[in-house]
């Protein structure tokens, strides 16, 4: 089983920068970074493999970069240019499966770290 820890959120203003942390217990094939708003459905907003390949929601693009410090067994989300529709509360997931990161099922969940942009 592996352990997520998120960090980094907070309260900033439109146009403001955030770096999300995710301390992980072990690294996975594909590892990403997922958003839940009140009310919506889980969305996924970018993901990572284990050859450092990328890919990003629409809505995030330019925006938004995923990273993993493979020693430091971290995995990173810089945020950018934030805007008010990025509030939500994000996730670090890890463990996933199917034909591609982007899209597979995740089995490891971390708590999840608040992000509001007002």
């Amino acid at each position: 089983h592996v352990q997520l820890v998120e960090s980094g959120g907070g309260l900033v203003q439109p146009g403001g920068s955030l770096r999300l942390s995710c301390a992980t217990s072990g690294n996975t094939v594909c590892m990403g970074w997922f958003l839940k708003a009140p009310g919506k459905d889980r969305e996924r907003v970018a993901t990572i493999d284990s050859n450092g390949s990328t890919r990003y929601a629409d809505s995030v693009k330019g925006r938004f970069t995923i990273s993993k410090d493979n020693a430091k067994n971290t995995l990173y989300l810089q945020m950018n240019s934030l805007k008010p529709e990025d509030s939500a509360m994000y996730y670090c997931a890890a463990g996933g499966t199917g034909s591609s990161c982007y899209w597979g099922e995740y089995v490891h969940w971390g708590q999840g770290t608040q992000v509001t942009v007002s």
